[in-house]
């Protein structure tokens, strides 16, 4: 969850589970790499920016899109430069700064609890 001017970054997904739900950059870990730098990478693949003063947010036990399961570890970043751009457009139809709560529907099953997790602290969830 990348945090700029008190907006959040998402981007509609497509291609993939969730196609046409809402979601904020991210990705699988390669081998042997650590969060912070997946956090980085992923962010800069997707849409070219660059995030800073990255920490922890939330840890989830997702398993909404079954067959697929999944412990999904949330970071929350700011923006650090340059301006959102859909590099990998057979993943992603564009990427847009939303209000913390004014969010586009439908999220991506994994996003409500980051939000929640943002605003109330909460930092695990296993359901």
């Amino acid at each position: 969850m990348i945090l700029k001017d008190g907006k959040i970054l998402l981007g509609k997904r497509k291609g993939a589970h969730g196609e046409g739900e809402y979601a904020w950059p991210g990705g699988h870990l390669e081998h042997m790499e650590g969060f912070e730098e997946c956090a980085k990478r992923e962010t800069l693949e997707e849409t070219g920016m660059e995030i800073e003063n990255i920490r922890f947010l939330r840890l989830l036990n997702f398993k909404d899109y079954a067959p697929k399961h999944y412990v999904d570890i949330l970071l929350l970043a700011d923006w650090k430069s340059g301006e959102p751009q859909v590099l990998e457009p057979n993943k992603c139809e564009g990427w847009y700064w939303y209000d913390i709560d004014n969010l586009p529907e439908p999220l991506f099953k994994a996003e409500y609890s980051g939000v929640e997790a943002y605003k109330t602290g909460k930092n695990f969830f296993d359901a």
